[in-house]
């Protein structure tokens, strides 16, 4: 897979917790993924204390879906994964998370840019703090303010970022609101993703309808696994449209 076709347009991914995804649960949601032909394995954490290569291979064991590398920090960095994922959070003001820690990992990735994608990861705020934002130290834009969020992602499309990644965070309460989806969407021209907070098929329906190209599904599939084999049949009902 080449990152040039990254991402299909009305796709769905599945986000795996290096600490998380283990034993017969990780192979039970992969056989879910591979029977509603889920489009991509995003893999990574906002900690880690298991390595990202072990998992990396466990998936490719059960199943042949891209694995996109989804790095919450720089010990998850690995050349193993089909498309790696330049993450820049555009909506702190870290600067290690800005360009510090991309600098670092720059001599390590510089054999295989035909796999890189730039990033702009933009925080939403949930409701509550995530660990996203504790662990990055920075602020989420707040949800009821989509004109931040709209010019934000206006700035990264303009310093050449090639997505746009709206994310409320893992575990968040409530997901990225539907008119702010909107909102950004109709303002930028590469794709949109979204993810956090994401619990069920309707809601997977508004963020479809309201613009996003990928939507990232995590912990509401691990409370309901369901939920990727309904959002896969959503993605076939807009794709056929």
């Amino acid at each position: 897979m080449k990152a040039d076709n990254f991402p299909v347009k009305k796709s769905i991914a599945l986000l795996l917790d290096p600490d998380k995804a283990k034993g017969d649960s990780l192979r039970n949601i992969l056989k879910t993924a591979v029977k509603s032909k889920t489009d991509y394995i995003f893999a990574g954490g906002s900690l880690t204390f298991t390595s990202i290569d072990n998992l990396i291979n466990e998936i490719r064991k059960f199943c042949s879906i891209p694995v996109i590398l989804f790095p919450g920090n720089l010990l998850q960095l690995t050349l193993e994964a089909d498309v790696i994922l330049l993450l820049s959070l555009i909506s702190g003001r870290n600067p290690e998370l800005l360009i510090g820690n991309h600098v670092i990992a720059a001599p390590h990735l510089k054999n295989v840019r035909e796999k890189l994608v730039s990033v702009g990861y933009i925080l939403i705020s949930s409701g509550k703090t995530t660990s996203v934002e504790y662990i990055s130290q920075t602020q989420a834009i707040p949800c009821n303010k989509p004109e931040i969020a709209v010019a934000t992602a206006l700035a990264g499309e303009m310093l050449g970022l090639q997505m746009i990644y709206l994310e409320a965070g893992s575990g968040a309460t409530n997901p990225v609101p539907v008119n702010l989806v909107k909102a950004v969407s109709q303002n930028i021209s590469i794709p949109l993703a979204v993810g956090g907070g994401i619990k069920n098929a309707v809601e997977v329906e508004e963020l479809f309808n309201s613009g996003a190209d990928l939507i990232i599904l995590g912990n509401g599939c691990e409370k309901n696994p369901e939920l990727l084999t309904e959002a896969c049949g959503i993605r076939d009902k807009f794709k056929s449209l």
